[in-house]
């Protein structure tokens, strides 16, 4: 659990669970252990970086809550990130991240995209501007160069060559909120109980217009499709790292020649124009009003199994009946549906616009107790939540 608190000096805090008290002068922090999963791998934990002035640390009145949860896999290669500083222009920064063949990749990004955002974006300047054109290609930048980064990274250190991660950025200020997005997580805004998707998966398979392109992209770049994975092996189309799809293409065929996964005449009619998997994002710019009550930020392992408007009248249930999203035990954040076997990273951002208290709550259908009870595999699990109200 994380949840960010004005006093706190800046800190960034791996494997640890935070409860942060609502003090205006003074801010106590208590760190529990790693849940550890099968392989020793971690189960639930989270960062905070937090900045010092509560007068100029992020969006007003924003509470955070964010946890990640390990599933059936033996790794747990997801990660959430929430920051609060003076780095961006009174913006705050959050980002999921999905890792897959390893945590490398996810390790790397957690830090060193932010950088590169906080560089491109002129410390904040250019989202407090008007010209969406230069924002857009700021954070398509910095999402570059951390990618280059990322791949000379792991070519020299040998570290999990074959790593990759996902990332989806979200950036949270008085009045809208900026969104870059790479792979399959999704932003989901809530606006007086609607949900807005605001984000769609890259995949290559599917008929929906984003992964036609997608399809389209790879082909054109020398590259084929089996059973929805990119050459038969990896489902996202746009991720970090992944250096044999972009940087390595050649040694990847050699690869696959040697398995037996494709034959000498084949690879010799195979000419590669282009990355095949790149870490070029989307960007998305949304104005917030007095409706919007909250972003709801995950990986795919919710999204797979819950749709955006269940997620969001359990989260709006919660905060009607209890101000937070309730759940006694972090523990229990480790109880996944066995059939989910993926990892769960979620950031929740309550914009601090909703008096919950005053909202009645609503007759729920059995039907939607039965979506409850199924969509646990995340939700009840999401171990945050907002044990306290912003003071300036």
């Amino acid at each position: 659990m994380a949840l960010s608190s004005p006093p706190l000096q800046r800190s960034l805090l791996l494997n640890r669970t935070i409860d942060v008290s609502n003090s205006a002068h003074r801010s106590s922090k208590k760190n529990a252990a790693p849940v550890k999963g099968r392989g020793g791998s971690r189960c639930c934990s989270a960062i905070a970086i937090d900045a010092p002035s509560a007068a100029s640390a992020g969006a007003a009145g924003v509470r955070w809550g964010s946890v990640k949860l390990q599933g059936a896999r033996e790794e747990m290669e997801d990660d959430a990130v929430v920051v609060r500083s003076d780095d961006l222009d009174g913006f705050s920064y959050a980002a999921v991240f999905d890792g897959h063949a390893g945590f490398s990749s996810v390790k790397f990004l957690r830090e060193e995209l932010y950088k590169e955002c906080v560089t491109t974006l002129q410390s904040g300047l250019l989202l407090s501007g008007k010209d969406l054109n230069s924002t857009s290609k700021a954070l398509q930048e910095a999402f570059e160069r951390a990618d280059a980064k990322l791949l000379h990274w792991l070519d020299k250190s040998g570290e999990e060559v074959e790593s990759g991660s996902t990332a989806t950025v979200l950036f949270i200020g008085n009045e809208r909120i900026f969104v870059a997005h790479v792979g399959d997580s999704c932003v989901v805004l809530s606006r007086s109980g609607k949900a807005e998707v605001l984000t769609n998966p890259h995949r290559p398979y599917g008929r929906n217009r984003v992964s036609l392109q997608e399809i389209k992209r790879i082909r054109e770049a020398g590259g084929w499709i089996v059973d929805g994975r990119i050459c038969g092996d990896i489902s996202v189309s746009r991720a970090f790292g992944d250096m044999r799809f972009k940087t390595k293409k050649k040694e990847m065929l050699e690869k696959g020649l040697e398995e037996g996964r494709w034959s000498p005449k084949f690879i010799s009619r195979v000419q590669f124009t282009g990355d095949l998997v790149t870490a070029t994002p989307d960007i998305y710019q949304v104005t917030l009003g007095s409706d919007a009550e909250f972003i709801l930020l995950a990986s795919d392992g919710l999204w797979d199994y819950m749709n955006s408007s269940d997620a969001v009248n359990f989260v709006r249930d919660q905060l009607r009946k209890h101000g937070d999203v309730q759940v006694k035990h972090l523990s229990h954040t480790c109880r996944l549906d066995r059939r989910s076997q993926d990892n769960v990273s979620i950031v929740i951002a309550d914009l601090g616009r909703t008096d919950w208290q005053s909202l009645p709550l609503q007759q729920e259908s059995f039907v939607y107790e039965m979506g409850q009870a199924f969509a646990t595999i995340g939700m009840v699990s999401l171990g945050i939540w907002m044990s306290f109200q912003f003071s300036l």
